[in-house]
């Protein structure tokens, strides 16, 4: 995907903001519902209520928000609530699709923490080390989705969507949005790339539905191209989770200032002012 270059034009400078959940965010970039400090990383300095406590914080210290992660063990997503109570909710617990008995359980949780918002990455289904530790995770039916949707307050996305049929699915169970995303390719290999999909699944959408996009993206360039692609967001998921790590907090903010300036400087080069005006003419598919 090539970005089509266009410095004729009168400047009127740049604006990142965009808005979701009802609040008005710096950028699109949001951070990806990542966590096992030690599980997943191998750390032994930082614990997962320290790493969650780093992504919501520096988040929110660089104008932005992070989903926060479940995992497979019970306390394991009522502990990232903590920190997500202690930001006066502002952190979107994801939720894994565990029975929807415990799916319902885990949203009072999130709600009873004052987020603004929760998600439900489908595309865990696949995930073999939730298996592996007597943890079943299941496909979600469209009754099922339809069920958790009407179960809480909050807005809800499914995450884990890669087919038109899945978005307008989760659209008319009531779903606030949905994430185009195969889990960072770990759960299907031969599944497309996630930009290949989303033209089609906007498309299927129409204009209006809220589109958020992962996989691979990895600078202001990556995000800028997601949304002349169809996105009006995007997650990130491990850079910011390694920046976590290594600098707390004060790491996620500088991370996500990066990609937004990286934005800023793509969007000056092609003719963009606002977000509304990077359209598909922006870039070139090869």
């Amino acid at each position: 995907i090539d970005i089509e270059l266009d410095a004729v034009y009168e400047s009127r400078g740049q604006d990142t903001s965009f808005e979701m959940f009802g609040r008005k965010w710096s950028m699109p970039v949001f951070g990806a519902p990542v966590g096992g400090a030690v599980f997943n990383y191998g750390c032994k300095t930082v614990t997962d209520d320290e790493l969650t406590r780093a992504q919501v914080n520096g988040a929110i210290e660089a104008g932005t928000v992070a989903f926060t992660p479940d995992g497979p063990w019970d306390e394991y997503f009522a502990s990232t609530l903590e920190a997500v109570k202690a930001a006066g909710g502002t952190a979107v617990p994801t939720i894994k699709p565990w029975k929807n008995e415990k799916v319902i359980e885990n949203l009072r949780l999130a709600e009873n923490a004052g987020a603004i918002a929760a998600a439900m990455d489908v595309d865990s289904a696949g995930l073999i080390n939730l298996k592996l530790l007597g943890k079943p995770v299941d496909p979600k039916s469209p009754a099922d989705i339809k069920e958790i949707v009407a179960s809480t307050k909050l807005p809800f996305l499914v995450k884990g969507i890669m087919t038109p049929r899945a978005a307008l699915i989760s659209r008319d169970a009531g779903a606030a949005g949905i994430v185009v995303s195969s889990h960072g390719g770990r759960v299907l290999e031969d599944a497309p790339a996630t930009c290949s999909v989303l033209p089609e699944i906007r498309r299927a959408l129409g204009p209006d539905f809220k589109i958020i996009v992962d996989g691979g993206i990895r600078s202001g360039a990556d995000v800028f191209k997601a949304l002349a692609l169809g996105a009006d967001a995007v997650l990130i998921g491990r850079p910011y989770t390694l920046a976590a790590l290594a600098g707390g907090a004060e790491g996620v903010k500088l991370y996500f200032e990066k990609i937004r300036t990286e934005l800023v400087d793509v969007m000056v080069m092609t003719g963009c002012a606002e977000l509304s005006d990077i359209t598909g003419d922006k870039v070139r598919l090869k």
